[in-house]
Order: C-alpha cells, then structure tokens, then sequence
C-alpha cells in the first residue's frame, strides 16, 4: 500500500457514497467493481457493498476512481 506505484484507496462513508450516487445519476450496482479477493481490499479491511475511492496521480493532477466491492465467485 505505501509503494509510489499503488494509488490512494480509501472506503467512502455512506454520506459520501449517497452524494457520489446522487451526483452522477447512478446505483451502486452501475459502479465499476473490485473483488473482495483483491489485495488492497483485504488491506482496507473493506467488505462487500463498501465503495472504494482511488485517487491516481499524473502528471497532469489527479483523478478519482470509485469502484464497489463485490464477491469474488
């Protein structure tokens, strides 16, 4: 997690999920996903439901990313 090539990952509280969904018109279930099975997840502690922010840096600033944790089959 503390490696300069992984990104920020943080889970989001439910206030902020609420506003994330609300802002961009979308459920949980249209968010892009990340399986439970993945490292970083494990790491967070996250569970299934959670959403993660990822915040990626560039040359050109920063982005975000928002993908909900799902269970890996």
């Amino acid at each position: 997690m503390e490696h300069e090539l992984v990104p920020k990952h943080r889970i989001m509280d439910n206030k902020e999920v609420e506003e994330l969904l609300k802002k961009y018109g979308v459920t949980k279930k249209e968010l892009p996903k990340i399986l439970d099975s993945d490292p970083v997840v494990k790491a967070l502690g996250a569970k299934v439901g959670d959403v993660i922010e990822i915040t990626r840096k560039s040359d050109l600033g920063e982005s975000k990313y928002y993908r909900v944790v799902v269970k890996h089959k």
